[in-house]
């Protein structure tokens, strides 16, 4: 297949399972402070680290966030539904990190509550920390992927290089 300008590799059209093969690079353990923005500090670092590929895994709690928490119908493009949190909630969740358009792109999914109330969903541009949150970045090295928009469901998703038979 002919590389693309990027370095990455043309992707066929998804027939099967797509995935990549690679190796744990380096590990990092980070912490983000009270007031702190997670989204814009965990994309900061992962930049700043030079990061291409990867998992993020993450606990503490936000003074608020805002959340897709699913389409509003099961349709194709979904249509996102948002929920705003307020006033301090618990959070635990995991992100993966591939090459983007513009640089690294990060996809984090959470779990977040307070008192009996739990929200899941994709945690999106707005989530100011509580206290802290800790985070384990694990690199991978070596994989062939890059998450880029797919026209058929109107988001952006990772493409690998290889797809099972």
């Amino acid at each position: 297949m002919a590389p693309l300008t990027s370095g990455c590799t043309i992707y066929q059209e998804r027939k099967s399972v797509q995935y990549s093969e690679g190796q744990v690079g380096r590990v990092f353990t980070v912490r983000i402070d009270d007031r702190e923005s997670f989204t814009s500090e965990i994309q900061r670092f992962v930049v700043a680290m030079n990061i291409q590929s990867g998992i993020i895994h993450f606990l503490g709690a936000v003074r608020s966030a805002r959340v897709a928490t699913g389409p509003r119908e099961p349709v194709i493009p979904p249509a996102p539904r948002h929920e705003e949190i307020f006033g301090g909630w618990e959070l635990f969740g995991l992100a993966t990190i591939y090459p983007g358009e513009e640089g690294p792109s990060i996809h984090v999914h959470t779990t977040t509550g307070r008192g009996i109330r739990t929200i899941t969903g994709r945690l999106r541009e707005k989530a100011e920390v509580y206290v802290a949150i800790n985070a384990i970045i694990i690199e991978f090295v070596r994989i062939s992927a890059k998450r880029l928009p797919d026209e058929r469901t109107g988001v952006d998703l990772p493409v690998f290089d290889r797809v099972l038979p």
